[in-house]
């Protein structure tokens, strides 16, 4: 979904955010003219996650310049955009995020801010069909697409086209950039599979500290066990640690995931109670769930953030990860 707004409804939005989030005050001066391209030419994007910024990379090639506000260990659900990040989304020639309430904290920004360029949400171009429900968010809808590359996919088309609508002369460049882009992802997909398939099908079991992984449990046969649910905002009560330290202890679950992301204190309680029910189960490493790593790095890919991920729980619960010891 691609709107264009004004800047006269961006000073506006900027009211609004500064009233209902941390008390941001941003005056009208605060915000230069918009750079629309860099000195080299280059298209100015901004993106709100690592996730987002990295589809914008590969898609945009040499003719963008990407700036993505989250970086490594942010935790999307609860991040209140600050005057910088308005700053940047004012600059930005075109405006990239995930969408169904990720960045819920953003919401009034694209709802009542606007700017006079292409936004797009691209996790919105998935199908209906494809996406999973969850009372947890305002769309209803369980954000973390991005877990499951397959429908991944749909989104690399989306930013394609948001980067053509700003540029139409790169239009043919971004769509081919798609393309080699989507095979890429596509092809280690298919070795990640046969990574997750080495594990017994009995220990297919992935334990986190949010639900932030459904999708990809749908896509590769995982059950999977969030301690606090699809939101980060919710909380865990004492009676969801004790069903979560039953199910492990009964089913014998020799691992369970922290996340990059999430406070490691609610997988640190669990621990200690399937320790008192006579069974141990131990940390088997970070995942990345909300945000990738830290930029310069694999991890701080897509691809390197999803390698990372299927060789720790792979290895962990008793796999053979030799299948993707390559992107």
């Amino acid at each position: 979904m691609t709107q264009r707004y004004s800047r006269r409804e961006l000073l506006g939005g900027i009211g609004i955010i500064a009233a209902a989030t941390v008390g941001l005050s941003v005056a009208t001066t605060a915000l230069g003219r918009s750079s629309v391209v860099e000195s080299d030419g280059r298209l100015t994007v901004t993106a709100t996650t690592g996730q987002v910024g990295d589809a914008a990379r590969n898609v945009g090639g040499d003719r963008v310049t990407v700036n993505a506000l989250m970086g490594a260990g942010i935790d999307p659900h609860s991040y209140t955009p600050s005057e910088g990040d308005l700053q940047r989304l004012f600059d930005a020639r075109v405006v990239l995020y995930s969408g169904h309430h990720l960045e819920g904290r953003f919401d009034d920004v694209f709802a009542a801010l606007t700017l006079d360029k292409p936004i797009a949400g691209i996790a919105e171009a998935i199908p209906e069909h494809l996406l999973i429900s969850s009372d947890a968010f305002a769309a209803q809808i369980d954000p973390h697409l991005w877990a499951d590359p397959i429908i991944w996919d749909y989104t690399i088309t989306a930013t394609a086209d948001a980067l053509a609508a700003a540029d139409p002369d790169g239009a043919t460049i971004y769509r081919q950039n798609a393309d080699a882009y989507r095979a890429t992802v596509a092809e280690f997909a298919a070795r990640a599979r046969t990574a997750l398939e080495t594990v017994p099908p009995e220990r297919r079991v992935l334990v986190t500290a949010h639900d932030a992984f459904s999708y990809f449990g749908r896509q590769f046969g995982y059950e999977v066990v969030g301690i606090q649910g699809v939101s980060t905002e919710t909380e865990a009560g004492v009676n969801d640690l004790q069903r979560i330290a039953g199910l492990i202890a009964d089913r014998q679950i020799p691992s369970m995931f922290v996340e990059t992301s999430v406070s490691p204190a609610t997988i640190n309680a669990v621990q200690a109670a399937v320790r008192d029910q006579g069974f141990e189960v131990v940390i088997g490493g970070q995942l990345y769930s909300d945000a990738l790593g830290d930029e310069g790095t694999l991890e701080g890919t897509y691809l390197g953030m999803f390698r990372h991920n299927v060789q720790t729980i792979v290895t962990s619960l008793g796999g053979d990860a030799s299948a993707v010891e390559t992107i």
